[in-house]
């Protein structure tokens, strides 16, 4: 489904083996969150998404626990920052902000809204109502950062 709907948005993309099912268990371990279900039905098709540059639309899971460790554990970020626990790193606009999804307490991502966070800033953005409209508007320019 995923593979398909990306073609049919721009054939500038492609795509990777499937994810395993340890490198999937290996982000809700790592993180402490449970995976959104459309985020996991990517991965079942393709670990990431990326452009004839070989750059993510779609990070790799293990670029996903690289990154996200990385800004939840970088003391530096801790006086400039709110804290990014909360959220779930999956993209990045290549200027420095990131895509991600909002994370509850409990580790449950439980809507599927998409947002960017701003790294000059630190505002964190509405831009999307689920990945697929994520990935259009992102692919097609209707977002823009």
């Amino acid at each position: 489904m995923w593979k398909k709907y990306i073609t049919a948005i721009s054939n500038e993309y492609h795509f990777k083996d499937p994810a395993t099912e340890s490198e999937i268990t290996q982000i809700q371990m790592e993180l402490n969150v449970e995976l959104p279900d459309e985020l996991a039905s990517l991965f079942n098709e393709t670990n990431g998404v990326f452009d004839k540059w070989n750059c993510p639309l779609i990070w790799s899971t293990s670029q996903i626990v690289k990154d996200n460790l990385f800004f939840r554990n970088f003391e530096d970020y801790t006086d400039i920052y709110m804290p990014f626990d909360h959220l779930f790193f999956f993209s990045d606009a290549g200027n420095g902000d990131l895509f991600a999804y909002a994370i509850l307490k409990n580790g449950t991502i439980e809507k599927t809204d998409i947002y960017v966070w701003n790294h000059e800033d630190d505002s964190r953005t509405w831009v999307a109502a689920s990945l697929e409209q994520f990935i259009e508007g992102w692919v097609t320019g209707k977002i823009s950062v």
